[in-house]
């Protein structure tokens, strides 16, 4: 199989360059980093700038008056990280995927003077390896850490290791700092955190990281409503694990947001559909899409995952309750589960396609260090190599247990072909005549401008190209709650539009 071209500066960080040298060193100065990581020609390069890093602006959000707090995201493509004037602070943010870079930035940054504080979902399962490239290392939750590193910093007294654990107040946690974002570069900068935490503790997720404890937490509604009406964007996404994990809490939270007449998606567990009526309520409140975790169409493969799921039987006839509602569906699958036969590429895609989503993203199975996944691959030999640059879900780094590595790998890439192939897309278009144009505007901006999208990002053009789409989406979304409120049985009215919640 043919593999898509990825433009180089996809492909390849900026080089770090040895002549630019700390000529003006600025000492209030903060530099939050979110380091660059290579694209999978397969998906979309689109969708890496729906929206920014909410770990880093919440750290921004932590930090003490005095402080410049500036943020630069390498996957803007706006050339070399930031050097004139010199930041005295530098905060990077580490996934294993692109730990690699991370320890390039905090190395150029350090040997001129900065002082570096690592953290992220990295430093949680590998502190060591961090400790090498930084002066010091935030384990766990970063903002409750960093105003006592500043402090330390301040004073010279700055320790190796700050450590703080998810049992505090989530409410009590301040808001992020938006105003420090590039508005232009992203569909939108209102992204949220309404919980914390999830009821499920699947194997293979980063939640079930040994050591780290994370209860179900929740904020007042009435705070995430401030946070979105301050923000003056139409579109917001809920980057929760499951904003569906306490249905309770879900309701009162869409009540909340109803008045402010605005669009959004979340991710959400297929067994929300449990409760219709709460699906309606979602959609009045302006939820016009969820992200949702099916991983797999077998249940022994979510049985063995650890996954509280419904039957797999049951999945499409859920996904209608969404689509009734004018609710769009992106799919999650994961390939490489030991009950993967050989056709596990072509049944999934069929069933996307005779379900109608309106799109999916796909995943090769990664045990990320720390998970009772990588400690089974680790017991029964089956991991292929420890390099963190291909423990990005795209590359498969096990043996699997019916297929080769090779051969998950081109399942993988074929499905992401279908997928987005003119057939797949026609077949999952909108039963509803007037919704297909948009659909077919959304989908072909999302997937198939992939050739266009490093100018639109370079240009700072994301919002731009955007933002049409999302106010027809919004248009439509409340049209559709009318005959909704009216008790109209529309089923096939949905908007017509797919923004896939961010992954």
């Amino acid at each position: 199989m043919k593999k898509p071209l990825t433009p180089k500066i996809l492909r390849e960080a900026p080089v770090l360059r040895c002549d630019r040298q700390a000529t003006q060193k600025q000492e209030r100065l903060i530099l939050l980093i979110n380091p660059f990581y290579p694209k999978d020609p397969h998906a979309s390069f689109g969708k890496h700038v729906l929206t920014p890093t909410l770990a880093l602006t919440s750290v921004a959000g932590a930090t003490p008056d005095g402080w410049e707090v500036r943020y630069w995201d390498e996957n803007l493509l706006q050339g070399h990280p930031p050097w004139n004037p010199f930041p005295a602070v530098v905060g990077i943010t580490v996934h294993l995927t692109f730990a690699r870079r991370a320890y390039a930035l905090a190395d150029w940054y350090r040997s001129r003077g900065a002082t570096v504080i690592l953290g992220g979902l990295h430093a949680q399962s590998c502190p060591e390896e961090l400790a090498d490239h930084a002066d010091a290392v935030a384990i766990g939750d970063g903002v409750r850490v960093w105003p006592q590193i500043l402090a330390d910093h301040a004073s010279g007294c700055l320790k190796k290791y700050y450590q703080a654990d998810y049992d505090h107040a989530y409410e009590d946690s301040p808001p992020p700092l938006r105003r420090i974002l590039d508005r232009k570069s992203f569909l939108t900068t209102s992204s949220f955190n309404a919980s914390r935490g999830c009821h499920n503790r699947c194997g293979f997720c980063y939640l079930s990281t040994r050591g780290l404890k994370m209860p179900y937490q929740t904020r007042r509604p009435e705070h995430i409503v401030e946070e979105f009406k301050s923000d003056d964007q139409p579109y917001g996404v809920f980057t929760d694990n499951n904003l569906g994990s306490d249905r309770q809490y879900l309701g009162r939270l869409c009540r909340a947001l109803r008045p402010l007449r605005k669009i959004w998606s979340a991710a959400v567990s297929v067994d929300v559909a449990d409760e219709p009526e709460l699906i309606r309520e979602m959609a009045l409140a302006g939820c016009m899409g969820v992200f949702i975790g099916f991983e797999s169409l077998s249940d022994e493969n979510i049985r063995r995952a650890g996954k509280k799921a419904p039957r797999t039987e049951d999945y499409a006839r859920r996904v209608e309750i969404f689509h009734r509602n004018g609710i769009q569906v992106n799919g999650s699958f994961v390939f490489g589960f030991d009950h993967d036969p050989g056709d596990v590429f072509a049944k999934t895609v069929s069933w996307i396609e005779e379900a109608r989503l309106e799109c999916a993203t796909f995943h090769i199975l990664t045990p990320y260090p720390g998970t009772p996944l990588f400690r089974q691959m680790e017991r029964e030999g089956r991991l292929l190599h420890k390099n963190w640059d291909f423990y990005d879900t795209s590359h498969a780094v096990f043996r699997p247990r019916h297929m080769s590595p090779s051969d998950l790998e081109e399942g993988y890439a074929w499905a992401y072909q279908q997928l987005f192939s003119h057939r797949s897309i026609w077949r999952r278009r909108p039963r509803q005549r007037s919704a297909v144009l948009p659909y077919f505007c959304m989908s072909y901006l999302y997937k198939k401008s992939n050739f266009f999208w490093p100018f639109l990002i370079r240009q700072r053009w994301t919002m731009r190209a955007w933002r049409p789409l999302m106010e027809w989406t919004r248009r439509r979304h409340f049209r559709h709650c009318l005959a909704l409120e009216s008790g109209a049985q529309t089923p096939q009215k949905a908007s017509g539009l797919v923004v896939p919640a961010s992954v």
